[in-house]
């Protein structure tokens, strides 16, 4: 007999399975393996834990070690061989889905000057955060944007997009992020592509910026019903002085520092249905408290040195480096420096856990026990 049934999880507390194992219950076990059927008791502590238990571990990848082998790919593979020419980042703990924590997928991407990638559509949503390079671009259902360093761009659920570099650029190489993994165990994941391969510019380059990038306002009798926000491309340069300015009127979040999502200009809820996305500015030598709450996230550092505790591991990082922290793992972070800012990036899968009326936040040495706090 195998299976989960053999393993029979037990405690002995009050109000959970502990149902001890008889030589008349193993073969009742194996009538029930018969029909495809099991006993719930024999699964039961396992399936509902007290709180969550991620398989996904904390991993800081370090730009300075990858980039020389995400750079060697262009010599090695083409993007119409390879479709996409990405090294993604590999979780020890989630291998089985190719995830970076969780059901979070992510990569670097790369391509050289006068390179483009074929139009395509998946049903997972994506977005892409620029490292480093000249000329890069990104055309979203025939809206072209250009994109310079730490600039943040959508790629959402079901639009045509492709990506390139003009001919007079450089080498550029981008995080990609993505849903795929949750989309793949929701077994609602489609492919496709574009039937020409590349896609028409279909507006004025850059449009949806002079649009909706312009904060507190709103273009009128401009007609947008999709559940993506139509800002497609979110500029460094707003974003670090909006974080700068808000520092001057708050004493921030004690676990996160200065704090601001992205957001859908339209709703004001997240840039997508699946991923939700931040800036936080960390000030010279903070250090912030440490917490933990559902979901998972990914964190790419776009200024600054410093240093994250996750899980009770300390990683130390700098400018492009790329660090996950699973679900429900207790987390803190620091800037190292005493002169100067720090600021990360971060794309979760919070507006999932939000929705589904799963988010849980709690403060270390706050109300920890066998029951996860609402």
């Amino acid at each position: 007999m195998t299976g989960p049934a053999r393993e029979n999880y037990r405690e002995d507390v009050a109000g959970r399975a502990n149902v001890e194992d008889t030589a008349e219950l193993k073969a009742y076990y194996g009538d029930l393996e018969r029909f495809e059927a099991a006993a719930l008791w024999t699964v039961a502590n396992k399936i509902e834990p007290w709180e969550p238990k991620s398989e996904s571990q904390p991993v800081l990848w370090r730009y300075a070690d990858l980039r020389e082998p995400v750079l060697r790919s262009v010599e090695l593979v083409s993007p119409e061989k390879a479709g996409r020419r990405v090294i993604y980042l590999n979780n020890p703990g989630r291998r089985d889905v190719a995830a970076a924590v969780g059901w979070l997928y992510s990569g670097l991407q790369v391509m050289k000057p006068g390179e483009v990638a074929s139009a395509h559509q998946h049903s997972a949503s994506a977005l892409r955060f620029i490292m480093e390079g000249k000329g890069a671009y990104t055309i979203v259902d025939g809206h072209k944007m250009t994109l310079g360093e730490n600039d943040f761009v959508l790629t959402p659920n079901g639009s045509w997009h492709e990506h390139g570099v003009e001919a007079d650029g450089t080498h550029c190489i981008w995080q990609d992020g993505l849903d795929i993994p949750l989309v793949n165990a929701l077994e609602a994941n489609f492919y496709k592509v574009h039937p020409n391969m590349q896609q028409p510019v279909a507006y004025p380059v850059d449009d949806s910026s002079y649009a909706w990038g312009a904060p507190g306002l709103q273009p009128v009798g401009h007609d947008w019903t999709k559940d993506y926000s139509p800002l497609l491309k979110y500029e460094w340069e707003p974003t670090y002085e909006a974080l700068t300015k808000y520092a001057k009127s708050t004493d921030g979040s004690p676990f996160d520092g200065v704090l601001m999502e992205y957001v859908n200009p339209k709703t004001g809820g997240p840039v997508m249905a699946t991923i939700g996305a931040s800036m936080q500015l960390l000030r010279p030598g903070e250090k912030t408290r440490a917490h933990r709450h559902t979901g998972s996230s990914i964190y790419q550092v776009a200024k600054g040195e410093g240093y994250s505790i996750i899980g009770g591991k300390r990683f130390d990082w700098k400018k492009r480096d790329i660090f996950c922290v699973p679900a429900w793992a207790f987390h803190e972070h620091g800037n190292a420096s005493k002169s100067d800012d720090a600021c990360l990036f971060c794309f979760n899968d919070l507006p999932v856990m939000r929705a589904l009326g799963l988010y849980r936040e709690e403060a270390f040495g706050e109300n920890q026990g066998h029951q996860p706090v609402n």
